[in-house]
């Protein structure tokens, strides 16, 4: 086969082999595609055809204009759930304006995406740290999987989004339960994941709506109360331009951006992981291109948002998938389902449906993070729980916002006390390290040395001050404040005017002389600007710390032998100029 008459992402030397290959992953995809897609689309709040609609035209969309060649794009859980909350608000599911509505949203989806593709804007997601993404997709599972007990239980609930809501409603409506959807769904969870253990490559999904509409039609459980898809209309779906009015931009706008960015982020992360398996690159900015064409020409075909799916990409690639040939098989293939087979879902029960979202989704509950996290980094752990818990009891649109905005605050906080840390010589290094770390280290009544780890600036230059004030009421005798400089990569005028005051309220106030050490050539540039090579030149210094120490004779307060300090280090002054 010719790479040339093929406008999508082939591997070098595509062969038949490979053609072959990407047949029957499609083919594979296809067989899970059918119900995820219905039943993501009835979690959507939308008739289940439209999730066949979502897995035609997008997918073929996005083969010709990817760089990911085995991301599989469709309907998947988080984004749905995403556009019943945004829609729902506004309007009753189910309806022709919630419809109509939701095709609005998947538009701007598409032109968000696209916009920030031709900008270069994929760096964007970079500011939503992996933390607050775990959190939220573990918490908006959870919600998830219930919300779909109303199908699951055959009860009325109310289009909540909270769980404490949801559960109270359950509760309240624990005698309407009927039994015998309760047992249809139960069974057909039991059976996903007894068939996913036995055999993970049978199309376990698809064995479970046949075998629950044979069910269904052979003891007549709809007649006797358990709520069946009905009819599905048959045939392509026709081209329609949403409707797009400066109300309803407004109205729907924040959600729009959620969908975007979130749908993105998932998208490359698993296009990314697989990519790097398969030694090949991924240019976000082209996926995002990719996808807001999708979207945006989807939109047209009565799609809601699509983005790339976890479990279908993984199934893709340990099938055998080679390129996007295997999205174009699986949109044909739900192409000729729609145009001839639909009759076949008339019997399929809602709780299976809603079985199928359930056991899909409760693998992304990541508990395991949230303890990987607090054993590491504790801070990036409590992003997590507050991430979590604001998608459980708050909303699942406020998950990501209120977690990054947690994260930002945090960061101002940190950020507001740079790392000073005081230092003691080890003499079995020959150098100098915190003492926090090295009790033994050697320290001198009249010499203290400090270090600076981080950037400064107006927001933290104060703190300085008050950690020198603090440590100064502890070592009263002190003639010398050292300042290792070598942790500081940036600095403001306002941080350089505060190191000013500080020198000169130390040097005729407390007769205390502050000397610097390994201070980076980017910083002298900038602190000579102001005139610290005339006016400062003692100060200024890009000795080592060792080097300064041994020049202006301070070593002898160290009460060591006379060896020279650091006399190992001068590789350290070379690389420091």
């Amino acid at each position: 086969m010719n790479k040339k008459y093929i406008p999508i992402q082939l591997v070098p030397h595509y062969n038949q082999q490979h053609f072959r290959s990407d047949v029957i992953a499609g083919l594979t995809l296809f067989v899970m595609l059918v119900p995820q897609s219905m039943a993501y689309a009835m979690l959507a709040g939308l008739p289940p055809v439209m999730g066949l609609y979502a897995s035609t035209i997008p997918l073929l969309i996005y083969a010709f204009f990817a760089s990911s060649r085995h991301l599989s794009v469709g309907p998947v859980a988080i984004t749905s759930l995403l556009v019943f909350s945004g829609v729902s608000a506004y309007t009753e599911p189910g309806t022709t304006d919630y419809i109509t509505t939701v095709l609005t949203l998947t538009i701007m989806v598409g032109a968000i995406q696209l916009l920030l593709g031709l900008f270069k804007a994929g760096f964007i997601v970079k500011f939503i740290p992996q933390s607050v993404m775990n959190g939220y997709i573990s918490a908006a599972a959870i919600v998830i999987g219930m919300s779909q007990l109303t199908h699951l239980l055959g009860i009325e609930i109310g289009n909540y989004l909270q769980v404490h809501l949801l559960l109270v409603e359950v509760i309240s409506k624990i005698e309407d339960i009927h039994f015998a959807t309760v047992g249809v769904g139960i069974f057909s969870m039991i059976a996903l994941l007894v068939i996913k253990k036995l055999n993970s490559k049978l199309p376990s999904a698809l064995l479970i709506v046949l075998a629950s509409t044979a069910m269904v039609i052979l003891f007549q459980l709809d007649k006797g109360g358990v709520r069946i898809i009905g009819d599905v209309p048959q045939g392509f779906p026709s081209f329609v331009l949403p409707n797009l009015s400066i109300q309803t931009i407004q109205m729907l706008f924040p959600m729009a951006l959620t969908i975007a960015l979130l749908g993105f982020m998932e998208s490359l992360a698993i296009g990314k992981a697989v990519a790097a398996k398969e030694q090949y690159k991924i240019d976000p900015n082209q996926e995002l291109r990719a996808l807001g064409l999708t979207n945006m020409i989807g939109a047209c075909f009565h799609s809601f948002p699509v983005n790339g799916s976890f479990s279908r990409t993984a199934v893709n690639h340990q099938t055998g998938g080679v390129t996007q040939i295997t999205s174009i098989v699986s949109a044909i293939f739900v192409m000729i389902t729609l145009l001839f087979f639909t009759s076949v879902f008339y019997y399929l029960p809602n709780a299976v449906l809603a079985a199928i979202i359930m056991v899909a989704v409760y693998r992304l509950i990541d508990l395991k993070e949230m303890r990987r996290l607090f054993s590491v980094k504790p801070l990036e752990g409590w992003i997590w729980v507050t991430t979590f818990f604001v998608t459980l009891f708050v909303g699942i649109q406020w998950g990501i916002i209120i977690g990054a905005i947690f994260t930002l605050l945090l960061l101002i906080k940190r950020s507001a006390k740079p790392n000073i840390v005081q230092l003691g010589y080890v003499e079995e290094e020959h150098t100098f390290r915190d003492i926090r770390r090295y009790p033994d280290a050697v320290t001198s009544d009249k010499v203290l040395v400090l270090r600076i780890d981080s950037t400064l600036h107006f927001a933290n230059s104060s703190f300085l001050e008050e950690k020198l004030s603090k440590l100064i009421q502890l070592h009263p005798d002190t003639s010398w404040i050292i300042i290792d400089m070598s942790g500081v990569n940036d600095i403001d005028t306002v941080s350089i005017e505060k190191l000013e005051e500080i020198i000169d309220y130390y040097e005729e106030e407390r007769n205390i002389k502050i000397l610097f050490a390994n201070m980076r050539g980017m910083i002298r540039e900038t602190v000579n600007k102001v005139g610290w090579d005339s006016k400062y030149k003692e100060q200024q210094n890009h000795l080592t710390l060792e080097q300064l120490l041994n020049e202006k004779g301070i070593r002898t307060y160290f009460d060591l032998s006379n060896q020279t300090i650091g006399e190992t280090k001068d590789w350290v002054h070379d690389f420091m100029i």
